[in-house]
């Protein structure tokens, strides 16, 4: 009569049950992958396919009894590290995003918006801009499939236990989160300046000039500048965007455990 183990079924379990849980962590948050207009299914069938790929290479964990606290722990654990790697890649597209936003209060649009489809949330359309030239770029340089590698490396930097990301990996992803509005500022310096130098002439000629209709001639023409300002700054974009990649895929690795 066969007998069945069932510590080698529990074992079989764990092996593939800890990197599924970190690869879904990452996959709710992570650009592209994380997105509202990407089907439920198709991110499962995403994290099962990943699993088994990445499954094999992984470590194994310690024993520990099954729905124990131990194990609860754990699960936990694996689901922040996948988040804190796709959050720390997201922050540069939230610095897109606040780029876009500051752009167009300065140069009037911020009350043409648009609903993100994969946010869900109303964004100013040149956020919205914004982010489309981020994500096509974020493709363009392979970014996910460095994220994919990260989330690979990742089992070999922390393997799958109880201890998790320490207070140091925090702290530096929590500090990372303030890049959103430094970064986020600088991408929009160059169109912001140059739009208030407009702000500010179109103040002296409406002094010089009282019977000027500003509101006639100030706002259309401001738009205008920002346009030209915007198309003006766009090749300095990449740059920006390949350089805050670089650093947020560093974030990330150090976050989970990274040497």
């Amino acid at each position: 009569m066969a007998t069945v183990d069932l510590d080698a079924i529990v074992r079989t379990l764990y092996a593939y049950a800890w990197p599924f849980l970190r690869i879904t962590g990452l996959l709710l948050v992570a650009p592209v992958f994380g997105a509202n207009v990407v089907p439920r299914r198709v991110k499962m069938v995403l994290a099962v396919t990943l699993t088994l790929v990445i499954a094999p290479m992984v470590p194994p964990a310690p024993a520990m009894e099954p729905f124990s606290a131990l194990a609860l722990l754990t699960a936990l654990q694996q689901v922040l590290i996948g988040v804190a790697i796709g959050f720390a890649v997201q922050v540069v597209f939230d610095a897109l995003l606040l780029a876009g936003q500051a752009i167009a209060m300065t140069m009037g649009l911020g009350f043409a918006t648009l609903v993100d489809p994969s946010r869900g949330i109303a964004t100013p359309v040149v956020g919205q801009f914004f982010i489309i030239l981020g994500l096509l770029m974020f493709l363009a340089v392979d970014g996910h499939l460095l994220l994919l590698h990260v989330l690979a490396d990742s089992f070999r930097w922390m393997p799958p236990g109880p201890a998790g990301i320490d207070s140091v990996s925090l702290a530096t992803l929590v500090a990372w989160g303030g890049k959103i509005f430094e970064a986020g500022i600088v991408i929009a310096l160059p169109a912001v300046v140059g739009l208030l130098v407009i702000n500010v002439a179109l103040g002296v000629v409406s002094r010089a000039a009282p019977q000027l209709n500003l509101f006639a001639v100030g706002f259309p023409l401001g738009m205008l500048f920002g346009f030209l300002m915007l198309v003006l700054s766009l090749p300095a974009l990449q740059g920006s965007f390949e350089r805050l990649l670089l650093q947020a895929l560093d974030v990330a690795a150090k976050a989970a455990g990274a040497p």
